[in-house]
């Protein structure tokens, strides 16, 4: 599935967080939005996955991937299709789409010339928007952003590389020499990328007065593996976009939500776009709609991945059956290692092998009094464990129990909607439209409990369904159940 955004502006206010702090002059030349609206369009890939197990197959893959290269650098390869987000950026009057993506820090654009290696089959040959740039707009080798990208390595050393002599660096005097690029690792791709700054043009819903900011610091790559679309990154990195954006105006970078319309990768479900909002915002009044609370977990510091949104995971309860976490889900050790990484960027959540065979033990247990597993789907999805739904005139609610994910804070409890975890489809084979009905725990084995890095990820697919809101102010990530649609027309009618 794709999703692609388009612009618009409201008000709402906040205060500048202390974790965005100023590295990048960003200026505002036009706009006085305190924060940003932008729809998500959601379409499913029609062209890539023959059959239903296809699609989820390569999304149960992408989603190990991803979780188990959170002990690198950065993350594994950010989305595909069947799972992507795609927002829509304006720069030097080119206008290129880029995944959207809260578990990476850095926003880059794929470049001309560009050259993808092993990127077949992950985009259509001919539709491949490159940004052309100039070597105007790069930046020096002493600047504090070209320090950030090269995981904080002194001014000194990078004028070094960037072969500055050394009365030069002696003397501070390196800004005639550029920044040597980067490189930047995925799980199964990958980008070496330059640092420019241009202006960033986002265009308001008249299309007239454009949010503009001066001097945006992003990557420029001109060859890549495994990753031909550039991503805009929505960590906690001061090269993040909400970072960015925060230097332009303290009340856009303290705070974004999202709310993705739930689809179960059938586009016939959706009717309306999916809210993102950079910044406060309030709903209105007179909405005849019932707008829950949020219940919030605060985020948890990581030193070694510092750009993750983590959070702590105390239970799973399967029904009545309160399954507690393991200790290194709950908190995070001085090595980065353990708790919850919230990401847009993962499609399923993924717990550690014990707790996740305890959590779908019992769903099976449980579901297993009324159906019978199905092993063969389990193998053709990569999800398990997997039943087959001959359930005459019964109802999916009255065998599937219920979900609830128990996050540290003050009853932080997330009941999920069914479709969140357990996802019915007619799997008939390749080729085959139709089929015996199969229904699939959504939750997957992240891998050993004794692994370094995150201890677990809660993917997109367990989001559909609420508003999701990074609270960078507070310290917080906070869930509330949202009616999505009814939020895009409460926000698209100011």
């Amino acid at each position: 599935m794709e999703y692609s955004l388009n612009f618009s502006i409201s008000m709402a206010s906040s205060k500048l967080s202390l974790l965005l702090s100023s590295i990048i002059s960003i200026s505002l030349i036009q706009s006085t939005s305190q924060h940003l609206f932008l729809p998500l369009t959601h379409s499913l890939s029609t062209t890539i996955f023959k059959s239903p197990h296809h699609l989820l197959q390569s999304t149960t893959t992408i989603s190990t991937n991803r979780h188990r290269h959170h002990t690198e650098k950065q993350l594994s390869l950010p989305l595909t299709p069947g799972t992507d987000y795609t927002l829509t950026l304006t720069l030097n009057s080119q206008t290129l789409s880029l995944y959207m993506d809260t578990g990476s820090d850095v926003v880059w654009f794929p470049c001309s010339p560009f050259k993808c290696m092993l990127c077949e089959g992950k985009y259509k040959p001919g539709s491949l928007s490159l940004l052309n740039i100039t070597k105007s707009s790069l930046i020096t080798c002493n600047s504090r952003a070209c320090s950030y990208a090269h995981s904080s390595l002194s001014s000194s050393n990078l004028c070094a590389i960037a072969k500055c002599p050394i009365d030069e660096i002696e003397m501070s005097a390196c800004s005639s020499y550029t920044c040597p690029p980067f490189y930047y690792a995925y799980g199964d791709g990958s980008f070496i990328a330059q640092l420019h700054k241009l202006n960033l043009q986002i265009p308001s819903k008249s299309k007239e007065n454009p949010l503009i900011l001066n001097n945006f610091t992003f990557g420029c790559a001109h060859s890549s593996i495994g990753e031909p679309i550039g991503v805009a990154g929505f960590g906690r990195g001061v090269l993040s976009l909400p970072a960015q954006l925060a230097n332009l105006n303290p009340n856009l970078g303290n705070q974004f939500s999202y709310c993705l319309v739930s689809h179960s990768f059938d586009s016939t479900k959706i009717r309306n776009p999916s809210p993102l909002i950079i910044g406060k915002y309030k709903l209105r009044s007179d909405s005849n709609e019932v707008f829950h609370g949020f219940v919030y977990t605060p985020l948890l510091d990581n030193p070694k991945h510092p750009y993750f949104y983590s959070v702590g995971l105390d239970a799973i309860s399967v029904g009545s059956q309160r399954i507690p976490a393991p200790e290194n889900l709950k908190s995070v050790d001085r090595e980065g290692n353990g708790g919850v990484v919230v990401d847009s960027g993962t499609t399923y959540t993924l717990l550690p092998t014990g707790f996740f065979k305890s959590v779908a033990a019992e769903l099976e247990r449980r579901v297993g009094k009324v159906v019978k597993r199905d092993r063969e789907a389990e193998l053709r999805t990569g999800l398990s464990p997997c039943f087959g739904l001959e359930l005459g005139k019964r109802n999916l609610g009255f065998i599937v129990p219920n979900l609830v994910l128990h996050f540290g804070g003050n009853n932080c409890s997330v009941v999920l909607p069914i479709r969140n975890y357990f996802y019915e489809f007619m799997d008939g084979g390749d080729g085959v439209e139709e089929g015996r009905k199969v229904g699939c725990f959504m939750v997957m084995d992240g891998g050993d409990d004794g692994e370094s890095g995150p201890g677990a990820t809660l993917g997109n697919y367990q989001q559909q369904g609420f508003e999701v809101v990074y609270d960078l102010e507070r310290r917080r990530v906070g869930f509330a159940r949202r009616k999505c649609a009814t939020l895009w027309n409460n926000l698209n009618q100011r």
